[in-house]
Order: structure tokens, then sequence, then C-alpha cells
């Protein structure tokens, strides 16, 4: 099988040869992931070339506007979507706080019920619980205290009276990490009537989702976790799209990408967003030289690359963690079934550890990321938090090895 070249890959990154990292190892990407040349390159031509306003009729806008474009046709074809399916905007949090309000404007007034988890980081969990005033009925699907697994058959009495609209659930946890199955989930959702949406920050940097496959009708994740620049990206299927009032400028609301980005979009950064398509293109060139393939051909064969050299990287790390008798790792102990956002619950506060860490050159982080309701549920006190150690495909094995030294260390 065909392995990751790491040399290569992080030969992309201008952070691997900047001084002011040298001899740190990054294990904080489930935070945001380092930002790769092209999208960096193309963010510099754009604030250099063509900082106007975009779509006039003059070059340097007619340039920016086509760079614009171009990144929402090249990251939806990646994805194996239409390119009008396919919304940017300031950041996950805010795209699902405008969704939920479209959701709030449709169900509201009907005998209707959502699903949410206590799996998922509060991005997708609070704006949806909040629906409850509208006489919305919220029904939670409970991980298991003692894994944290989400188990589909504790879904399927949620689904059985027909009332579920809604199925919010996370393609991993922040904190779990445990790789849900989403297409059966999505499967078993749309079976009862239900639309689903997918909160994908913590697995899409790990590979960017063939959406066909997994059958969502809402996928949600960060350009910033991808190697991009700082946006949300949300993918919004025409049925779904169709289906919720728009929450847009009137004179945009057929417009099916313009009907949930209320505010104007970061122009320059929406631009720089093609630069992950050509580094995605890249990656699959390198690797594969210049054999045909669709666009979602070449992101699942990077798909698998990236996640092939992931696994071999985190299964020694959970080992190493899962003999401490000092700890508790949470979430599965096989490195196919999860992504690599490692969370330990320690005897004392997790990020004067962290802090600990930095000065062995590991930079990682402690807390509660966000996910308080599932550590809450797993009797995680939220003061202590955990200790999260993330990595991602650039990583190296000389940095876990670092890392696991730098733990025997500190702990």
């Amino acid at each position: 099988m065909m392995q990751l070249d790491v040399e290569y890959v992080r030969s992309q990154f201008p952070a691997f040869a900047s001084p002011a990292l040298a001899g740190q190892a990054f294990f904080e990407n489930a935070g945001g992931s380092y930002t790769c040349k092209p999208v960096i390159d193309r963010l510099t031509r754009f604030y250099h070339d063509r900082k106007v306003q975009p779509y006039a009729p003059y070059l340097a806008s007619q340039l920016g506007g086509a760079e614009m474009d171009e990144a929402r046709a090249r990251l939806a074809a990646l994805m194996g979507v239409e390119r009008d399916e396919l919304s940017f905007g300031p950041s996950t949090s805010a795209n699902t706080f405008v969704l939920a309000n479209a959701v709030r404007q449709w169900l509201r007034g009907k005998k209707a019920a959502i699903v949410v988890t206590n799996q998922d980081h509060e991005a997708n969990s609070g704006v949806w619980r909040r629906l409850a005033d509208e006489g919305i009925e919220v029904r939670e699907w409970r991980i298991d205290p003692e894994t944290g697994h989400l188990d589909p058959r504790d879904l399927a009495p949620l689904l059985e009276d027909g009332k579920v609209k809604l199925v919010c659930f996370p393609h991993c946890s922040n904190v779990v990490a445990e790789i849900n199955p989403v297409a059966e989930i999505c499967a078993m959702a749309r079976s009862a009537g239900a639309f689903t949406c997918v909160d994908g920050v913590s697995y899409a940097p790990h590979g960017f989702p063939d959406i066909p496959a997994l059958g969502a009708d809402v996928y949600l994740f960060s350009a910033y976790k991808t190697y991009g620049p700082h946006q949300g990206i949300m993918v919004l299927r025409r049925k779904i799209g169709a289906a919720l009032p728009n929450q847009a400028h009137f004179f945009n609301g057929e417009v099916l990408y313009k009907r949930f980005t209320p505010a104007g979009p970061d122009h320059a950064q929406v631009a720089a967003c093609a630069g992950m398509a050509d580094y995605i293109d890249g990656l699959y060139t390198h690797h594969h030289g210049a054999a045909h393939a669709t666009p979602l051909e070449r992101n699942n064969a990077v798909h698998d690359l990236m996640r092939g050299h992931e696994v071999r990287l985190l299964q020694p790390l959970l080992d190493y963690l899962a003999a401490r008798n000092d700890l508790r790792l949470i979430g599965p102990r096989r490195a196919e079934g999860r992504a690599p956002t490692v969370a330990v619950q320690l005897d004392r506060a997790a990020e004067p550890v962290a802090a600990e860490l930095s000065s062995h050159g590991i930079m990682a982080g402690g807390g509660d990321f966000y996910a308080v309701r599932p550590l809450e549920a797993l009797g995680v006190d939220r003061a202590r938090g955990v200790l999260r150690l993330s990595f991602v495909h650039y990583t190296s094995v000389a940095e876990v090895t670092g890392l696991i030294g730098a733990l025997d260390r500190v702990l």
C-alpha cells in the first residue's frame, strides 16, 4: 500500500521552516492547523493585487471574483457536491447559528422534534437545544458514560414516532475522537423522514469528506483546521436548502450558497480557500502522477493517504497511554476507529501539564475545549479538564516519539 511522503508534505507548510517554531512539535492541531503554502500565496496575492470589491467590470475586481468562484467550485467538486451547495461563513459556529435560526422558523408552531447528542462540541449542541424555547422538542442521544461511544441503536427509539425532523451529530468528537458511522446514521434518519446535520470540524482535517457516500444533508467544518484561512465551510444539499427559509437579503434568496450567509463574506479568505484545493491536488499528483481522476476520486485517494499515515503514528501513542495507570485515555484504543485527537484525564489540572510540556518542545493544550457536555457525561471535572494531544498527516514519527518521551518526563 502506498504511504504518504511526509517529507514532501512538510515542504508544503512554511511553519516547518520557521525559526520561530524550530525545535517545537505541534500537538494542538485540533484547535487549528498550520496553513499550507498555496493558501498563503493566494491570500498574499489577493491582498496585494485584488483587494477591491469583487465582480465589478474592471480587471482586478474580475480576477478577485473569479478566484472566489474558483474556491467554491473546486472545493465542492472535491467533496462531490454542486458548487452552489457550498457556502462560506466567518466560522462554523456562526454558520450553525444561522442554520439553527432557519430551522427555528421552519419548525415553529409544528409538532416537531430534533435530536442532539451530548458528544458534540457546544457549537453543534447549544444552538439546537435553544430551539426548545419555541416549543420544539429536543431529544438527547446520549453517549456511554464510560467509553464516550455514541451507539446508533440508541438513536432508533428516538426516531420511532416520526416527529423528528433533524438529527444533529458529530462525525467525530473533539475529545472522544471515535469516528461515528455517518452513512449508517444518515440512512436511519432519512428512513424516519429526518434531515441530518453533521459537525465535521474534528474529522475534516484528516481528509475532506465524500458527501454523497456519507449521505449528510448538512456538513460543516472549519477551513482554519483544514490548512486554510479562518473561514467556516458549510455543505448544504439542495433539498434541505430549499426547505429552510432564506436568512440573507431578500434578493439573494434564490441563490442557494447565499441563502444562509446573511453577512458579506471575507473576500480574501474565500479566495484563499482555493489554495486548499491546490494542496489536495498537489498531494495527489505527487503520489499518483498525472493519472486522470475526477476531483472526488483525487480527494478520496488523498484522504486514504492521510488516514493511513495517521493510523500508523497513532497506535504507538495509544498503546503507551493505555498502559499507564495514572491517567484515563478517553475514546477507542484502536487507531483505525478514531481520529488522532487524544484526550486524557489526569489526577490534576491539565492546563499546567500542557504548560510543562511546552518546556520540552511540545505544543499541546489543556481544558474543556468547548466540549463541556461530553466531558461532564464522562465524569470529567471541568475545572481540571483534559490534556489533549492532537496531530494530523504532516506530523512525523520523530515528533510522536518525542511526545512520548516528554510525557514520560512530565507525568
